[in-house]
């Protein structure tokens, strides 16, 4: 792949463009985005309701005139029943009744009626035919959404359905390397299709399990609607495995051959082998995996931060960000920095570190490679600028955290995951001076007046996403914050791709609406191949982790004897570390929350200080091997050729700047972040 391609204008894709699935997944994204606003706009509703009816609640349109006596001679109801009284000869009890007992009660209850008639002629006055419409199409839509409550799960299960069926038909599920022959692109798909089989297995083994309890008709559907998927998923790898690409040549297994199963197979075959050989669980791989659907809204969120993604990759606001900085004619090591505090918020508003290297690595690495930059160093800032924001406000990965510990909160993670990525930042900065050399920048002059002129172009971008922002606090009430980011953004984005649409020269010719049909479906398409293979990884994640949960190695490593909160934060750090080496972040949250948190803050460990150390740490994973998740995504983006081009010359550290750089941040980050703060309260 060329690298210099990718940051070209206009409509740019990394994976063949399927415009049919890519319209279904959008409008499915949306749909459900909508959906996810539902209670808001109901929200809303209600509050218009009622400053433009007073005592709207009350109100009904259909109601009906109150049949009770509003006119009664008290005293003579008293007496009448007074009188009616007869003993009753069989009630040893009996007795006559009270009469201001009788009295109170009649007087209540004809408060009450005055109170019935005065509402039902209040309700008259405002009873118009407005408000009969307004009234049918807000309750309609509480109808709605209460009897769609289960509805998200199925949606879910529809978008990874139809994204991981995309990846496994481009065969762009994440490996560790692509398969070179003919013989390692069988041995990718045939290995898939046997891992399908046994999820297939287990949730029909879940099934046999919840028809022997009653109450289960609901689970049992959502499992039988998992094997549809995964069924499809066998039929889809065994024409793949038939159906050979040309571009393949004949070859043999090797020893690495191992290498192109992708990460979601290697776990999977992992996870059902602890569960039917060792735990006796065939059903073990359905329930970890169906825990997603339990988690449908969260994960559904990160679709839609793939979709910012990629709807940004389909703007210049990258390019015309960096337009900003190139006056200044930065040297690589500056530039290097820069990059690495200027992406790391785009990164927090995108959700997660791999959604951002996809969407913006080409433009960083070509930036670097202008700059002057070796490929090593721009392959490490290429694959650090999409992970020192997870810290950050609104990132994701934090309101995750938050919403499975209540012993956290987002503005406590948030405003101290700043100044952990000010330390790891500022850290990356001095070793790259530090190795590099000739960092200083030697401006032009006037580079600051024309670094202000390039900020002209992106006021109208400002702009736009500042009115869509504005616009839907006004209809909806609801404001921009972590939580409703995720469904704010991507309608930001596709305002911005509309914006911008028609301005590149490989547009002329085309209106503005035919630009923006091809560039969002564009990036709907791109969007489908990563949320397929995101969510594939993050499932088999959560079910790998369940060895975790269910072995005794939690209780090994944290022992009865042990009291120590520096030894359990060194057990902490380590298993963090491994974790996040060989999981996504998002199942490795899920894992940590069921597994270890619990237990390391019994030890003593504050909760605010083990999730900040479990962030780091899950920082430092995916920059290291063996897996390096952040090194693959990099490779995608920049092609296989330069990687291999990159370590060919040069001394060790040259050769493999791209894994140390980072391992040499993070680590002391990390060793940082989580024996420091153990000096204040655990001495």
């Amino acid at each position: 792949m060329n690298w210099r391609a990718l940051s070209a204008a206009g409509s740019k894709t990394l994976y063949p463009v399927h415009r049919l699935h890519g319209v279904i997944l959008l409008l499915l994204l949306i749909f459900t985005l909508l959906l996810g606003m539902g209670n808001s706009l109901h929200s809303r509703m209600l509050w218009v309701g009622e400053q433009t009816w007073p005592n709207y609640y009350l109100l009904d349109p259909d109601a009906t005139e109150p049949t009770c006596r509003l006119v009664m001679d008290v005293d003579a109801e008293v007496e009448k029943r007074v009188e009616a009284y007869e003993p009753d000869p069989d009630d040893l009890f009996s007795s006559p009744p009270d009469p201001e007992a009788i009295r109170k009660s009649l007087e209540k209850n004809l408060a009450l009626c005055q109170e019935a008639h005065f509402r039902y002629q209040e309700n008259q006055k405002h009873a118009t035919d407005a408000l009969a419409v307004f009234k049918a199409v807000e309750q309609g839509f509480a109808d709605f959404l209460l009897d769609n409550i289960e509805l998200t799960k199925f949606l879910f299960i529809g978008m990874f359905a139809m994204a991981a069926a995309i990846s496994a038909l481009d065969a762009d599920h994440i490996a560790l390397r692509l398969p070179r022959n003919r013989a390692e692109w069988r041995l990718s798909q045939g290995m898939q299709f046997v891992v399908n089989g046994l999820m297939v297995y287990s949730l029909f083994s879940y099934v046999g399990r919840l028809s022997s309890s009653p109450g289960s008709e609901d689970a049992m559907v959502l499992q039988y609607a998992w094997a549809a998927v995964f069924g499809l998923f066998m039929v889809i790898n065994l024409v793949r495995f038939l159906s050979v690409p040309a571009r393949m040549r004949a070859g043999t297994l090797a020893v690495s051959s191992g290498l192109v199963l992708p990460l979601y197979c290697a776990m999977g075959l992992v996870a059902m082998s602890y569960f039917f050989f060792v735990d006796g669980y065939s059903s073990g791989l359905a329930i970890y995996f169906g825990m997603m659907t339990n988690l449908s809204s969260m994960f559904i969120n990160i679709g839609l931060y793939v979709l910012v993604g990629m709807a940004l990759k389909q703007t210049r606001i990258p390019e015309l960000l960096l337009n900003v900085i190139k006056p200044y004619h930065l040297p690589a090591p500056m530039l290097a920095s820069v990059m690495i505090f200027a992406t790391a918020f785009p990164t927090a508003f995108t959700g997660a570190s791999g959604i951002f290297i996809l969407a913006v690595g080409g433009v960083v690495y070509d930036e670097m490679r202008k700059s002057g930059a070796g490929r090593q160093l721009s392959l490490a800032t290429t694959a650090m600028s999409g992970s020192l924001g997870v810290v950050l406000n609104p990132c994701l990965l934090i309101v995750v955290v938050a919403a499975l510990n209540k012993e956290v909160t987002t503005s406590e993670m948030y405003g101290w995951g700043f100044w952990v990525f000010l330390m790891s930042a500022t850290l990356f900065s001095v070793v790259v001076c530090k190795t590099q050399g000739n960092w200083k920048p030697r401006p032009a002059p006037g580079a600051f007046r024309k670094s202000l002129a390039e900020l002209r172009p992106l006021a109208p971008y400002a702009a736009v996403a500042a009115v869509v922002i504005v616009a839907i606090w006004l209809i909806l009430g609801l404001g921009f914050n972590e939580y409703s980011a995720p469904m704010i953004l991507p309608l930001v984005m596709l305002a911005l791709v509309y914006l911008d649409s028609g301005k590149d020269h490989d547009e002329q010719g085309h209106s503005r609406g035919r630009a923006f049909w091809m560039r969002s479906t564009a990036a709907a398409s791109d969007s489908a191949v990563h949320i397929g293979a995101l969510l594939a990884l993050i499932g088999f994640s959560i079910c790998l982790g369940g060895i975790l949960e269910r072995s005794d190695i939690v209780h090994a490593l944290f022992p009865e004897n042990l009291t120590s909160p520096w030894l359990a934060m060194l057990v902490i750090v380590v298993m963090l570390t491994v974790i996040g080496m060989v999981m996504d972040p998002f199942g490795a949250v899920i894992l940590v929350s069921a597994t270890i948190a619990q237990p390391a803050i019994q030890l003593g460990i504050d909760p605010l200080h083990f999730w900040i150390v479990c962030l780091v740490a899950f920082e430092l994973g995916y920059l290291s091997p063996p897996v390096a998740l952040n090194h693959l995504l990099t490779r995608q983006v920049v092609g296989e050729t330069e990687v291999l081009a990159a370590e060919r010359t040069g001394s060790f550290w040259h050769r493999y700047e791209r894994l140390l750089l980072p391992l040499v941040v993070m680590g002391p980050t990390l060793l940082t972040a989580a024996f420091v703060p153990l000096l204040f309260y655990a001495l």
